[in-house]
């Protein structure tokens, strides 16, 4: 049952098993978006914290350390013990979630859930990554072994924190990397609980640190040290583009980038209409249209553009804004003041560059950072809710002739992470997935087949590498080449 006010237990750095201030002493507020009220005071990170988690983390990864020794399928049993704590205390990481992000309870459930599936899942990959023996010419015997990168940084963002802390986390422990994690500011407490229930399971000092700050403080610290091997970051476009930067100008970490998108949802005229509004409504407006994989460019075939766009205001005005932790609540409030901001410049822009709207555009009540849900007609290409990740409650909705216009303009972005489309028709719907440069495509569903087995990552500029599945685990080692000389080879 969900607790409206869970209990607050970490508010502490976390380095080396340990909860220790900040070497500072500041704190940050991280506030409830539903009232805009305080929950905690929570330890702020920064350059000095970074480099006493980056120290215990080089020690935990020294040769011959505890973690360094440890079977391959030890760490699986490892995370296999996380997931069962996870899942042992769901109700309260899930009503943590709710509180600091804000997002509905029942959605907050599955995304714990999901985390633990994700941890599940990557322990059984631990004792499986293997190298290859490779026939050469002349007398050599050589194989390759596959090995960790070293230390990590994982820098996770507001919109799904406790899932996307797994996401990351599971394939670098199970490759037998060391970590540093630095959760969103806005939301902290899920990564901080996690960090206890690690210590729990009974993973070694300084395998998993977790360091709550601010990205031009701790974030910057972390992807400009020397000793870090790796940064694995999502977010913004924008600062992904400062984390190569930063990789270029300190050692050449790797660094792997899960970015924004402005994904096209395709209906064609060959749909099933209610489903069609009820994919795009999904597709918009799930988790508050705080998904960087939202499909929010919806392009409708114009034979029934009018028709979809009635029933969209329909189904946009019955959707139950409000408490998160009420049981019919499907849409809470935005993160912070600053997007909530954003959100509605951006929706202003839309009316003065002519776009027509149909519905919401308000704000919902008098406290927190509600939105309505938001649907535009007449939007053009060229307009900055048609071009820019808004990452709130907004569907702008376009009209298209044929596929091949469709396919045209749905390339016509910076962006590449996602797409969809709804059809009956299967040689339509295949040929707009070979054609969009997207790197997930979803034929008739969106959001589906997304577990952790299935790799997810995007084209252009958003971002490099994959997480989840084989692909997923791969960004997180190094595959060293050993040849032998020997006396004879035999086949």
């Amino acid at each position: 049952m969900a607790n409206p006010n869970p209990q607050i237990k970490y508010t502490q750095l976390f380095i080396n098993n340990e909860w220790v201030n900040s070497a500072s002493g500041k704190t940050f507020a991280t506030v409830n978006p539903s009232n805009g009220q305080v929950i905690a005071a929570i330890q702020e990170g920064d350059k000095t914290d970074v480099d006493k988690a980056v120290a215990a983390a080089t020690q935990a990864f020294q040769l011959g350390s505890e973690w360094r020794t440890l079977d391959a399928s030890v760490r699986g049993g490892l995370l296999n013990k996380l997931a069962a704590l996870v899942i042992r205390d769901l109700v309260h990481i899930a009503s943590l979630e709710s509180l600091d992000n804000g997002k509905a309870f029942n959605f907050a459930c599955y995304d714990v859930k999901s985390a633990a599936q994700a941890l599940a899942y990557f322990a059984g990959y631990s004792d499986k990554i293997t190298g290859k023996t490779i026939p050469v010419d002349g007398d050599f015997q050589v194989y390759t072994r596959v090995e960790p990168v070293g230390v990590v940084g994982l820098i996770i963002p507001w919109n799904f924190p406790i899932m996307l802390a797994t996401q990351v986390l599971a394939p670098a422990l199970a490759a037998g990397n060391v970590v540093i994690l630095k959760p969103a500011e806005q939301t902290p407490l899920t990564a901080l609980y996690l960090a206890s229930l690690v210590k729990e399971a009974g993973f070694p000092p300084g395998v998993v640190n977790v360091i709550p700050g601010y990205g031009p403080t701790a974030g910057a610290a972390l992807t400009n040290h020397p000793n870090v091997d790796m940064i694995s970051f999502t977010g913004s476009r924008e600062v992904g583009k400062l984390i190569q930067e930063a990789s270029g100008k300190s050692n050449l970490k790797r660094v792997t980038l899960e970015l924004g998108g402005k994904s096209p949802l395709v209906i064609s005229q060959h749909c099933d209409l209610d489903k069609a509004v009820e994919l795009a409504q999904l597709a918009c407006f799930f988790n508050h249209g705080q998904t960087c994989c939202a499909g929010t460019r919806i392009f409708v075939h114009e034979s029934i553009h009018e028709a979809f766009v009635q029933k969209s205001v329909e189904a946009a005005l019955k959707r139950k804004l409000g408490d998160p932790f009420a049981p019919d609540t499907i849409q809470g409030p935005q993160i912070d003041q600053e997007q909530f901001d954003r959100i509605f410049n951006l929706i202003e822009s839309g009316k003065k560059e002519g776009a027509t709207l149909k519905c919401g555009g308000k704000r919902f009540g008098n406290k927190g950072f509600f939105v309505e849900p938001t649907v535009f007609t007449n939007v053009k290409d060229n307009m900055r809710i048609a071009k820019e990740e808004i990452f709130g409650p907004v569907m702008p909705i376009f009209k298209y002739k044929t596929l091949e216009e469709a396919i045209e303009r749905s390339n016509d972005t910076e962006y590449g992470l996602a797409a969809g489309i709804v059809s009956k028709d299967i040689e339509e719907a295949l040929q707009f997935s070979n054609s969009v440069r997207a790197g997930y495509v979803w034929i008739n569903n969106y959001y589906g087949g997304s577990g952790p087995g299935a790799p997810f990552g995007g084209y252009k500029q958003s971002g490099i590498g994959r997480s989840g599945g084989e692909e997923g685990l791969y960004e997180y080692v190094e595959v060293k080449t050993v040849a032998i000389k020997i006396p004879q080879k035999n086949a």
